[in-house]
């Protein structure tokens, strides 16, 4: 990111932009008792600010898209705790809105990893059907679901190290989805189910006690050491 900013921005214009409010400061600082000089300073203070945001627009612009795709997908790393061995969740299947609930093939075939905790709940108002059920064994495995003659598999991870690559969604084949959700192979075209989902307990950083997601220690990392390296990058930001 920062060899990005450091081709794509204005470097003698930030270099200056800087260099100008730094010397308005100290006019507010000389000037504190002159009351129009201060607020001339901090007019200027102000629109060389804005000048300086102007600047970080263009490599803002150019950076967004590659941001956005690693943060999609480092949410599968960093985003989910798997499933402990016993733990319950919920298995939930979203249908299409032409398709009810309660008129719909479907059923979760029998398998020697989870438990089936209990009969299907279905809400038509939601256009979905939810089972809770519970892990059995460590590993990854694939539930399997026959919708009519179909049959969807989802994976199902349990008792992983931090920091596995966890899927908690698989949606249906489209251009979205699968930029979306890349982990697994999407539901094809044509199925009722839109979309399965598992409620995995959410990650995050624990720090003093609190629970931070890590995005925000992404950006908060990602300040700091952008801030720490820009001498080494020979960046003006």
């Amino acid at each position: 990111m920062l060899y990005i900013f450091k081709l794509t921005s204005d470097q003698e214009g930030i270099k200056k932009t800087k260099n100008k409010i730094k010397a308005h400061l100290l006019e507010l600082r000389l000037y504190k008792d002159d009351l129009r000089t201060s607020f001339k300073a901090q007019g200027n203070i102000l629109l060389s600010n804005l000048k300086y945001m102007k600047y970080s627009i263009k490599p803002l612009v150019i950076m967004i898209v590659p941001i956005i795709l690693i943060l999609i997908h480092s949410n599968f790393w960093f985003g989910y705790d798997s499933l402990d061995k016993g733990e319950e969740a919920l298995l939930k299947i979203h249908l299409s809105e032409e398709y009810e609930p309660t008129q719909v093939d479907l059923k979760i075939k029998n398998n020697d990893t989870i438990k089936i905790e209990t009969p299907p709940v279905r809400i038509n108002e939601l256009d979905e059907i939810d089972w809770r059920f519970s892990a059995l064994k460590k590993g990854v495995h694939e539930l399997k679901i026959q919708v009519g003659n179909d049959l969807i598999s989802k994976s199902i991870s349990v008792n992983q190290k931090p920091l596995s690559k966890i899927s908690p969604l698989k949606k249906r084949k489209s251009l979205i989805s699968q930029i979306l959700y890349p982990v697994e192979k999407p539901i094809k075209k044509g199925s009722p189910v839109k979309s399965i989902e598992i409620s995995y307990p959410s990650s995050g950083l624990n720090l003093l006690g609190m629970k931070i997601h890590w995005i925000i220690s992404f950006f908060v990392l990602s300040i700091i050491f952008g801030f720490s390296f820009k001498g080494l990058f020979g960046v003006e930001i």
